[in-house]
């Protein structure tokens, strides 16, 4: 069998939905070929006994411009986190905001052990930077690293590790902090200027949103790409498509295998989300718990029911745990020892809660040298005919999946 379209996108992740969208505001005839069961790639929500559990911890920051641009923020019926964090220092959770959106905490945040008042003054620093795209300048260049950047502004040791690294640490899945210092000033941007959200229906209902706005049957899901063969796509069944222009919106690695090119050396950056059951919420408010001591598998945990109220069924609890140790060669039961953890901070109530699902993902983001080494943007095209697009071809981020789905579709509309 064999069928001719337009445009062929392998992949309906978030980038492959936005290079689609664009093209189809445009004219062009295109066509999704995904190999799951459902559109999302790594941002998909699963219901699971009436809880709502994205792939591993996941949220949207309002404050990323492609984003902002491209989604319909309202439909999505966002839900934000408070402007700050819960730090377990010390036996106990310590309260850190930002004054200038959560001003009833800044007694609290100013006299808090977690930094000092200079540390906090610093913060600021560091947001108007960030906003200005001043951050790098400080540190050096955009080659150096975060927490190069970190030591540039003048943080303390204590300020470091009790908040920084366990922060950043969860964003970029990276406890070494050596992500480029022009991506954490693109992220702590984002973070300055917007919200950190989650759907009301999960992370899942972006790509199920972007779906929504292609033409019906412009997506075919179970149809895995086995081969590439100059402008046709070899499915897994044997199926032929031809078209104008094939783009590869898929993970790095897959991009990689369908090239016929080595699949990069780096690993990409895993995630480990273990997620629970409870009675009731361990602590009320839509905080995010990060863990300043530096001992222990937890790195960051959330109430996620207490975020958004559709993420449990009524009268019960959802709390996800990340771990702060994301490597591919994880052990299989991490159970005993974060339920441990979990017991220290919240006390013996936590025996009475369920696993409910643990979920390890080996690629959550795309390898730092691989972001490294295309310096901030990798163009779209690779061949003629033959287009890519992802998040590691832009920022590594949710933002830069979606920019890079845009400029797939401008390089095409661009070519054809």
């Amino acid at each position: 069998m064999s069928a001719t379209a337009r445009v062929i996108i392998v992949g309906a992740g978030l980038a492959g939905l936005a290079c689609a969208l664009h093209l189809v505001r445009r004219g062009i005839a295109c066509t999704v070929v995904e190999a799951s069961d459902e559109v999302g790639g790594r941002v998909r929500t699963d219901r699971v006994d009436g809880f709502q559990l994205d792939r591993g911890f996941q949220v949207l920051l309002t404050g990323y411009p492609e984003a902002a641009s491209l989604l319909d923020y309202p439909g999505l019926r966002l839900h934000s986190f408070y402007p700050g964090a819960l730090v377990r220092h010390a036996g106990g959770f310590h309260r850190i905001s930002d004054p200038l959106r959560r001003p009833q905490d800044l007694v609290s945040s100013l006299t808090g052990p977690i930094g000092s008042w200079r540390d906090k003054l610093t913060i600021l620093r560091l947001r108007q930077d960030a906003l200005n795209h001043r951050v790098c300048a400080q540190a050096g260049g955009g080659d150096r690293t975060t927490l190069e950047a970190l030591q540039a502004y003048g943080f303390s040791p204590a300020m470091q590790e009790r908040f920084l690294r366990p922060f950043l640490g969860g964003v970029f899945l990276d406890q070494s902090l050596s992500t480029p210092c022009r991506l954490f000033e693109f992220v702590w941007a984002a973070f300055s200027r917007g919200a950190i959200a989650l759907p009301e229906a999960g992370m899942g209902a972006i790509a199920a949103q972007l779906a929504s706005s292609l033409p019906a049957g412009s997506i075919r899901l179970r149809a895995p790409v086995a081969e590439l063969d100059a402008k046709q796509l070899i499915l897994g069944s044997g199926e032929r498509l031809s078209a104008d222009a094939l783009v590869l919106a898929t993970d790095y690695a897959t991009a990689a295998r369908l090239r016929g090119e080595p699949v990069p050396v780096a690993p990409g950056r895993s995630s480990t989300t273990l997620y629970f059951e409870a009675p009731a919420p361990p602590v009320s408010g839509p905080w995010l718990l990060l863990n300043g001591e530096g001992q222990g598998p937890i790195g960051t945990a959330c109430v996620l029911s207490e975020v958004a109220p559709t993420y449990a069924p009524a009268e019960r609890a959802l709390i996800s745990v990340s771990l702060s140790e994301q490597t591919a060669s994880i052990e299989k039961n991490q159970q005993p020892a974060v339920r441990g953890q979990l017991r220290e901070w919240f006390g013996a109530t936590v025996d009475g809660w369920r696993h409910l699902r643990t979920d390890h993902i080996s690629r959550a983001l795309p390898p730092i040298a691989l972001l490294n080494a295309q310096q901030g943007s990798a163009s779209p095209r690779l061949t003629p005919g033959l287009y890519q697009c992802g998040d590691y071809c832009e920022t590594g981020t949710l933002d830069g999946a979606l920019l890079s789905g845009r400029h797939a579709a401008d390089a095409i509309l661009a070519d054809l």
